[in-house]
Order: structure tokens, then C-alpha cells, then sequence
């Protein structure tokens, strides 16, 4: 007999000059969580993972604005970090990561390497759950999405009525259509994706809607 797992609290934080989405996921009555992408700024986020512990954090890809606060929280709570081979070096260097095309949005960001690497078809267990982690190159080389159940963390890859750029430094529109297409649109239509900027959406609602798919 499985155990009935309860479900996941999802909460998210807006970080940074760009808006970008943080997400804390949290077992309701338990003192424990894990974050994806702590971006820039990341004060309410530290104020509100400040009694819990944090077992990891989670990059769905390295560019500035998803990383921002990654050495802050990792500092504050002793986690480890978890990210793409492909953009492993772009968590050191202010120039892969793009803080430094943009230096009017704040400093230039380098953090520690990170500890663990993510790879497509990995699964990780934290927080007593599984996640499988997706390899959705595109947006850029070292895009993951994140699964657990018919919840994805998507990054930048597919947004509510949009999808990711695809022209910043190892970005690809044929890579990002074939992850969508032929990774992200194979899961259930009711597969809620929480996106690395706005609302949250549907892989229903975006095959059916989605003007740029």
C-alpha cells in the first residue's frame, strides 16, 4: 500500500529588477523547504526561510537574475547548490551569467561553484518526495524543468501565452521548440507550470493557446 504523501506548499517571491519568480516548496507541518532560483534582492525570501531548514536549492539555469541571491541563502542556511553541467561556470563568471551585459540592474554577480550537477532524467530526492529533473535547452544550453507530480518548475523556457528568448548567448529557438514540443507538451494537460517570471499556467491551457508554439 503507498503511503499518501501530503502535497507540497508552493510559495513565490518576486525578486529583483526583472521580477523574477523564487519559489519556496515546503511540506505543510514540517520545518523544512527547498528554493528555486533565489534571484536578486532576495530579503523577503531570507526573512521567510529564516527558521526553516533549506535541504537545497535548485537553478533551473544559471542567468543573473535566477542567481542573485543564490550565495546569500546558501551562506545563510548551509545548503547546497544544484545546476546544469552545461552552465556550471556561469555561476563564477559575471560575463556568461549576463550580469554584466546589464550592469544598470545591479552588480556584478559571482557565486561559489555550485555542489551537485543536474542532468535529464535525474531524480532527486528531497523533502522525502522525488523530482525528476528534464533537460529543456532552448532559452539557454543548460535549461532544466523540474517535476514533481503535476507540478513543473519551467525556468524560462514556457511562460503563460509565451515562451523564452532564445537570442542571448547559447540560446536556441530550435532547441527551445523541440523541449517544448517534445518534452514539456508530453505531459498531462493538467501539469501546473510555475514559470521563472509571471503567472503561473497549464501545459493544457499553452498547447491549446499559446500563439508562439
Amino acid at each position: 500500500m503507498t503511503e499518501q504523501l501530503q502535497p507540497l506548499k508552493v510559495e513565490v517571491f518576486q525578486l529583483g529588477p526583472i521580477q523574477t519568480n523564487a519559489y519556496l516548496l515546503t511540506v505543510p507541518g514540517e520545518q523544512k523547504g527547498i528554493v528555486i532560483d533565489p534571484g536578486m534582492n532576495p530579503g523577503p525570501l531570507l526573512k521567510r526561510v529564516a527558521d526553516l531548514e533549506i535541504e537545497a536549492i535548485l537553478l533551473t539555469h544559471a542567468h543573473f537574475d535566477h542567481i542573485g541571491g543564490v550565495d546569500e541563502l546558501r551562506k545563510a542556511k548551509g545548503c547546497p547548490v544544484y545546476v546544469h553541467d552545461a552552465e556550471a561556470d556561469w555561476l563564477t563568471d559575471p560575463k556568461r551569467n549576463g550580469s554584466a551585459r546589464w550592469p544598470e540592474l545591479g552588480a556584478l554577480i559571482a557565486t561559489d561553484p555550485a555542489e551537485y550537477a543536474l542532468d535529464d532524467r535525474q531524480q532527486l530526492k528531497l523533502l522525502g518526495r522525488t523530482f525528476q529533473v528534464m533537460h529543456t535547452p532552448g532559452h539557454s544550453p543548460g535549461s532544466v524543468s523540474i517535476l514533481h507530480g503535476n507540478l513543473l518548475f519551467g525556468g524560462d523556457v514556457l511562460f503563460r501565452m509565451s515562451v523564452g528568448r532564445t537570442d542571448l548567448p547559447g540560446g536556441s529557438q530550435r532547441d527551445l521548440m523541440d523541449s517544448i514540443h517534445g518534452k514539456l507538451f508530453e505531459l498531462p494537460d493538467d501539469t501546473v507550470v510555475y514559470s521563472g517570471h509571471g503567472p503561473k499556467t497549464t501545459i493544457g491551457y499553452e498547447r491549446e493557446h499559446n500563439p508562439y508554439v
